[in-house]
């Protein structure tokens, strides 16, 4: 049983990263290509929130104690 589960398990992998990096018709490119285009924006937009949050942490932190 676990040999069928590991082959299943292998072959939704394979199908999924297929999907992933099959180029469409319309412009050529994939949804990989798409994801490492806008990984450099969500990143900035990710570190900008986390920022922000210790900010406001802080700041709560410093008029709890004063």
């Amino acid at each position: 049983m676990g040999l069928i589960k590991f082959i299943a398990l292998g072959a939704a992998v394979g199908l999924g990263v297929n999907y992933l990096i099959k180029k469409r018709e319309e412009d050529g490119r994939s949804i990989f290509d798409d994801l490492t285009d806008k990984a450099p924006e969500w990143f900035n937009k990710a570190k900008e929130f986390a920022s922000e949050k210790v900010e406001l942490a802080t700041e709560k932190i410093r008029s709890n104690n004063g």
